[in-house]
């Protein structure tokens, strides 16, 4: 492994010692539900949503008594509140008729889950089960790709590159550090490069000051 890349991985652990997902939840099928509503919506406000929701549906059993157009309604702040309403209800009912109610902890039956695609699963898998996995979301993707851990166009092959260059003991709270560092530090339009602790690791930076 590349010296750059250990050293990115040293300083990375150093600065988030205890990375978390700020998603809130108090069981494994509060989360995927609520990782399902994060799609393009910020966790913040999927917090606000989630807070409700739970009160009276924080089940699969009773997620399904909802019907969909009251599901969408109350859903309705984390856009995309039609085909979110159906793919959780969906994914509820099967959890439900071929999981005994409960969330899968294989990534296999995670995935075929209506509205589960790889990111959800590997969220799903590394905080409720302790599994080993990376997630690559937008902020992943940017700063893994900034920073010169992945060389990619798309999250496949940045997860298949982050999984390559992170020892997999690591995984899971990497991962987290770079959601982290990408929503409070390296973002998308203003990253703070001046302040950041990684700028002098960072192949974007090393980039722009040479341009």
């Amino acid at each position: 492994m590349k010296k750059n890349i250990l050293d990115i991985i040293d300083r990375v652990d150093s600065i988030y010692e205890n990375p978390k997902c700020e998603l809130n939840f108090n069981s494994n099928y509060e989360l995927l539900v609520a990782v399902i509503l994060s799609a393009q919506c910020t966790d913040k406000r999927v917090n606000i949503v989630t807070k409700f929701l739970f009160e009276k549906y924080n089940t699969p059993e009773k997620m399904i008594t909802l019907p969909q157009e009251k599901l969408e309604a109350i859903i309705r702040p984390c856009g995309f509140f039609h085909n979110k309403a159906s793919h959780i209800l969906e994914c509820s009912k099967d959890i439900v008729e071929k999981h005994n109610g409960k969330v899968p902890s294989d990534k296999e039956s995670l995935k075929a889950l209506s509205g589960v695609g790889e990111k959800t699963a590997n969220v799903v898998l590394s905080m409720a089960f302790n599994v080993p996995a990376i997630a690559v979301d937008t902020h992943v993707f940017r700063v893994s790709n900034r920073l010169g851990l992945a060389n990619s166009h798309d999250v496949l092959h940045t997860q298949k590159d982050l999984e390559k260059n992170v020892p997999k003991d690591k995984w899971i709270k990497f991962h987290y550090a770079l959601v982290l560092h990408g929503r409070y530090v390296c973002k998308s339009q203003r990253p703070l490069c001046e302040s950041c602790e990684l700028s002098s690791l960072c192949k974007y930076y090393k980039n722009k000051n040479t341009k």
